[in-house]
């Protein structure tokens, strides 16, 4: 459903708030280490976590990426999702066609909607300080 890309930021952007938690800022290769993500790989996805202004980061000595402990509530999975991966798994057609529509529906159609109005809802209802809260808890977990 998400890409690759969409997934390891939402990950690396749940370890960075779980570690903010404790104001503290989190290294590139820390980040790459903890969501099992290449390196370089990583650094493009924060790059655009913070263009789109769910991250921060400085650079220098005692630099790092970190979440604002204030952000945290207003932070939304929909608003890391639409920055990685746009608008499309809002709007996308269940099997991936380009003309699929109320009028011309795919064989899907009808079923997908209500998965995709569950998973909308979801995505908007869900903050990062609630996904941050259950790993610091040890209820959710990141990696094995």
């Amino acid at each position: 459903m998400f890409s690759k890309s969409c997934e390891y930021a939402i990950r690396a952007t749940i370890f960075i708030a779980t570690q903010c938690c404790n104001e503290e800022k989190v290294g590139l290769k820390e980040i790459a280490k903890e969501i099992d993500s290449p390196i370089a790989f990583t650094a493009k996805i924060l790059q655009e976590l913070v263009r789109n202004s769910i991250i921060k980061s400085r650079k220098g000595v005692g630099g790092g990426f970190m979440v604002l402990r204030e952000d945290m509530k207003l932070i939304t999975l929909s608003k890391i999702v639409k920055a990685i991966d746009g608008d499309s798994v809002f709007l996308r057609c269940g099997l991936g066609l380009s003309n699929c529509s109320e009028d011309h529906p795919c064989p899907v159609h009808e079923k997908f909607k209500f998965v995709k109005k569950d998973l909308i809802f979801m995505l908007e209802n869900t903050s990062l300080e609630e996904l941050a809260l259950g790993i610091k808890k040890g209820i959710t977990f990141l990696k094995y």
